[in-house]
């Protein structure tokens, strides 16, 4: 009787240590490029936050922002490998295909609430299909970096002759180079983390990035002019590895994909705020000015041309027809 107790006892015990072994969260690793400051960093706070609420105590999420798990590049190759679960990423994802260069053209979107209406109306499903399909990996969110400005030592820029001169820390390829000599920019080949120096020391007259960007390298203390000219949008992706996502219960991945989209609107606001903040920080060390956005677009119409001729204009559609 006593080793038929002993017995029952040790399969109670049993019992209890798979159940609280399947009760384990799960661990997924968010890794991105960019700093805890960047909308992404904010965008993958909001994913986990809402899967929680959705599916409690079935995964812990561990964000690795600031390339702390390896730059752009690299985190694209683990996700399509498989080997992490999930990044948050901007312009490498659409170094992926040429059609998905759209992003790059310049003074694409008149501002963020034109960004919102041409996504919502088959922009964004557009291209999540696209990544998709050359990419090797599952579009979670698509979210925003956020709009390119130029900051710079020399003058407040206003129109295109007013970057006549100036040599400007461009990031990018060829194209977005090639856009700003036609305006008579001279671009300059500096490394992120040494554009402060080269601005102070005048290797440089002036950098382009997101607010943030300037704002993390206090770009704003040797720098003094910061100017809007929201010269190329660039969207957020958050994307799961397929090998990640195919493991996933059926009732995950629906809610994975649920919470992606849900908390889109909440992920620009965000956005918004942020660069709202940064631009507000900086506004007391030097002069922000808007530009003469009708100006740069005339001014670049033609770096479309290439596009259209290799591409389409599928995707320019979205943009034209939603714009006001």
């Amino acid at each position: 009787m006593k080793s038929i107790r002993s017995f029952g006892i040790a399969l109670f015990g049993l019992a209890m240590a798979s159940t609280s072994a399947l009760a384990e969260p799960r661990e997924v690793r968010i890794a991105s490029h960019v700093s805890d400051l960047s909308p992404l960093h904010a965008q993958s706070q909001l994913f986990a936050a809402a899967i929680e609420e959705r599916l409690p105590g079935q995964f812990e999420f561990k964000l690795f922002p600031g390339g702390q798990l390896g730059k752009e590049k690299a985190l694209m190759a683990n996700v399509q490998a498989g080997s992490i679960e999930m990044i948050n990423v901007a312009s490498g994802v659409m170094k992926l295909d040429r059609k998905l260069g759209v992003f790059d053209l310049p003074w694409l979107f008149s501002d963020r609430e034109h960004v919102i209406r041409a996504m919502q109306a088959g922009l964004e499903d557009a291209i999540r299909a696209r990544i998709e399909e050359v990419g090797g990996m599952k579009v979670i969110g698509v979210y925003e970096n956020g709009f390119r400005h130029v900051i710079n030592s020399q003058r407040e820029v206003r129109t295109p002759d007013d970057l006549d001169g100036l040599k400007i820390r461009i990031s990018g390829g060829k194209f977005r180079q090639g856009v700003f000599q036609k305006m008579g920019a001279t671009p300059q080949k500096v490394s992120w983390g040494e554009t402060f120096t080269a601005l102070q020391s005048g290797v440089v007259d002036g950098a382009e990035a997101a607010a943030y960007g300037f704002y993390e390298q206090k770009h704003f203390e040797v720098a003094s002019h910061l100017s809007a000219t929201r010269h190329v949008y660039t969207p957020s992706f958050l994307v799961a590895s397929n090998a990640f996502f195919d493991s996933l219960t059926d009732e995950q991945k629906k809610v994975f994909v649920e919470v992606g989209r849900a908390i889109t609107e909440e992920a620009y606001a965000k956005s918004a705020e942020l660069e709202e903040k940064y631009i507000a920080e900086m506004k007391t060390k030097l002069t922000i000015n808007d530009v003469d956005l009708a100006a740069f677009q005339e001014a670049t119409a033609s770096s479309y041309d290439e596009y259209v001729s290799s591409q389409g204009d599928d995707y320019l559609k979205f943009v034209r027809e939603t714009a006001q």
